[in-house]
């Protein structure tokens, strides 16, 4: 297929492009460059715009004659989004509309959408599945879920097949160690503790201690990107329009922040230094997919189904970057 990804040149976009590239899709990288990197999308895939651009949009849409569409372009930061929620509904739920609209006017039916776990909020199961209700408890929940609800009616109205993808929390690296996880600034845990492991930083914060979970901080699911890239062409390639679906991408097996800094500092061999630091507003406890239904309608199995050898791909490409 004729494919656009928009935030394509981002990390988990990059990834799914050269995934999808790999499966013979042609495909067209739309990206405003403000978090991606160029050098993430091969030379003559790119083109540098900003959804907000409609008519720069509708060149590409056009001009590529483009029939599928993945949705990456987005702001995800849970605790910004509390300080500054007019970025994010901005940026993912405006910028959603928009281009959602010019796939209808255009009549290009297949839809595949960067969903989040922040939909589901907070809840007292271990795991969560797909039939949960969503309650986010933040602004960037609150748009992800306000574009599924906008799917789910396009769907029926207009013809729209779409799947919607709930991941948890992407990490790692390519297994050459040539693409990995870069942002400026970074926030996420995994590459904050190898940093320290490769003496950029001193020490790592553990933001809250006193959560309900065994050892008192935040509980999460981690899955490899490489297999969130592969879950996004076994979505592609299964739409069907006017037919929807969603489905959650995760490991379905929780760690907590200190467990995740304990097996880093096993793959790395280096003492990470832990600074304890007040909760940030709009983390849940306690995040865990379950991805039984992906893996029984889509046939997608990851292959790095642990949190070692996550973080023994991601410290690889830490260390070709030193």
């Amino acid at each position: 297929m004729r494919v656009l990804i928009t935030g394509g040149a981002g990390y988990i976009g990059s990834f799914t492009a050269r995934k999808l590239v790999s499966r013979g899709h042609q495909v067209t990288v739309y990206d405003n460059l403000v978090t991606g990197h160029r050098n993430n999308v091969p030379e003559g895939n790119l083109i540098v715009g900003d959804l907000k651009d409609i008519d720069q949009l509708d060149q590409a849409l056009i001009g590529h004659r483009i029939e599928a569409v993945l949705h990456f372009a987005a702001s995800c930061y849970v605790g910004e989004s509390v300080f500054n929620p007019a970025k994010y509904y901005t940026n993912n739920l405006l910028t959603s509309i928009h281009l959602i609209e010019r796939m209808r006017r255009h009549k290009i039916g297949r839809f595949v959408f960067s969903s989040s776990c922040a939909v589901y909020g907070l809840h007292k199961t271990d795991t969560l599945d797909e039939t949960h209700v969503t309650m986010p408890v933040n602004p960037y929940g609150h748009t992800k879920r306000a574009t599924e609800n906008m799917l789910a009616d396009y769907c029926p109205a207009y013809g729209l097949g779409y799947t919607s993808l709930r991941y948890f929390n992407a990490a790692g690296a390519s297994a050459d160690g040539q693409f990995g996880e870069k942002h400026d600034p970074e926030t996420h845990l995994i590459p904050l503790v190898l940093d320290v492991a490769k003496k950029k930083k001193d020490n790592v914060h553990v933001f809250g201690t006193t959560y309900p979970t065994p050892d008192g901080t935040c509980i999460r699911d981690y899955v490899h990107v490489e297999d969130l890239a592969e879950a996004h062409a076994l979505a592609l390639e299964r739409i069907t329009p006017g037919q929807g679906a969603v489905y959650n991408v995760g490991s379905g097996t929780g760690s907590s922040v200190k467990e995740v800094i304990r097996t880093c500092e096993e793959v790395t061999g280096c003492k990470i230094p832990l600074i304890d630091t007040p909760h940030r507003a709009g983390d849940p406890p306690r995040l865990v997919a379950s991805s039984e239904k992906i893996r029984r309608e889509l046939g997608w199995k990851p292959k790095y189904p642990d949190l070692h050898s996550i973080i023994e791909t991601a410290w690889n490409w830490h260390q070709r970057q030193a």
